[in-house]
């Protein structure tokens, strides 16, 4: 694994687990793995969505559809 990938691997599972704990320092973690700023957003904003749309399903209880194979 790429040294690039294991610091946005470790961002995102951050921000997914513990996001009170995010400081500049994720942030800058990322860029000295060659990210840019851009780059940063995308990877932030694609995993505060996913955060997002699983909070809500799970707290409606949307069932996953007959097609996926953990819904069977």
């Amino acid at each position: 694994m790429s040294a690039a990938d294991h610091a946005m691997l470790k961002y995102t599972e951050k921000l997914t687990l513990r996001p009170a704990e995010m400081v500049e320092e994720d942030v800058d973690a990322l860029r000295e793995v060659g990210f840019s700023d851009a780059a940063v957003l995308d990877i932030n904003q694609i995993t505060g969505y996913f955060a997002f749309v699983n909070r809500v399903a799970l707290g409606l209880g949307v069932k996953l559809e007959r097609f996926w194979p953990e819904a069977v």
